[in-house]
């Protein structure tokens, strides 16, 4: 049977096949996708730097669409007019406006400022106002270089004077200071570590040892009759103050003996009138010694 398709028909067909597939897989690639229903508008800008076909459309960090096109408007001079296509349900309020944002990573994107005070909104193909966002490129080079130049200066003093104080033998000196005290620091570490190894031990079995007397001394001194003993001294104390008593007294012997002064004074007179026999003796034997012969 022959065929009805030509070796022409189906270079045909499967050219055109091709092309769509390559159609479909480019705007893919490029996040578009072709079956979703969107809706489209046209906003206009000064300059479109960094902004390509397909960079993504934002509101408040979501995304929301796609720039379709980028055109420069020959009848207007000066006004570069970008076609977005956005998601079918997104509506824009008039009187809303995009900017441009500018990433370090994916270049240009366009971000949706909503007017959200009026309940009017723009059809689709309608124009809408494009501004530009704040640069932070730009942002910090009119800022902060300003000021980066006017501290090179304070720098330059603030390096010079650390270089002078680096230089000084002060510096040095002390440096030297601060590695004796660790040094220092480090032996008396050792000699500390040394006395609790060695010496901390032997006081804590000493005082255990003390405790442990205490201990047994206590318990001794629990077991003793005080009572007893409190009772023996009172009676001695009795006892010694009843003799005190007596001796102080001149009614025995003894009292008299420490008490009177006359039994003194007589004891006096006695030995003095011995000394003075001893004395007289001594020098007149003969009256008291006498020899008789045959």
């Amino acid at each position: 049977m022959k065929s009805v398709f030509t070796k022409e028909v189906k270079i045909g067909v499967v050219t055109i096949i091709s092309l769509a597939l390559l159609y479909f897989g480019i705007n893919y690639l490029k996040g578009i996708n072709l079956f979703k229903p969107v809706n489209h508008y046209y906003v206009t800008f000064d300059n479109v730097k960094d902004v390509t076909v397909s960079s993504p459309v934002f509101i408040e960090g979501f995304k929301v669409g796609l720039v379709r096109s980028i055109a420069y408007d020959y009848s207007n001079s000066g006004e570069i007019v970008v076609e977005v296509s956005l998601d079918d349900d997104m509506r824009i309020n008039k009187g809303s406006y995009f900017t441009i944002v500018k990433s370090l990573l994916s270049g240009g994107e366009l971000h949706i400022h909503l007017n959200k005070y009026t309940n009017e909104y723009y059809k689709s193909g309608d124009m809408i106002e494009g501004r530009m966002a704040d640069d932070i490129m730009e942002a910090v080079q009119d800022r902060l270089l300003p000021g980066i130049e006017g501290l090179i200066p304070k720098i330059d003093s603030i390096l010079i004077g650390l270089q002078t104080v680096m230089n000084h033998p002060a510096l040095t000196q002390s440096l030297n200071h601060i590695e004796r005290a660790t040094n220092n620091l480090e032996v008396s570490s050792r000699e500390l570590n040394s006395l609790l190894n060695k010496d901390v031990p032997v006081i804590v079995d000493n005082l255990k040892m003390i405790t442990s007397n205490f201990s047994d001394m206590s318990a001794d001194l629990k077991g003793l009759d005080l009572h007893s003993t409190v009772n023996s001294i009172n009676a001695t104390l009795a006892n010694l103050q009843l003799t005190t008593d007596k001796l102080n007294s001149k009614d025995n012997t003894i009292g008299l003996l420490l008490n009177d002064t006359s039994l003194y004074e007589n004891l006096n007179s006695t030995g003095e009138n011995a000394s003075k026999l001893l004395l007289d003796f001594r020098e007149n034997p003969k009256r008291y010694v006498r020899f008789s012969l045959f």
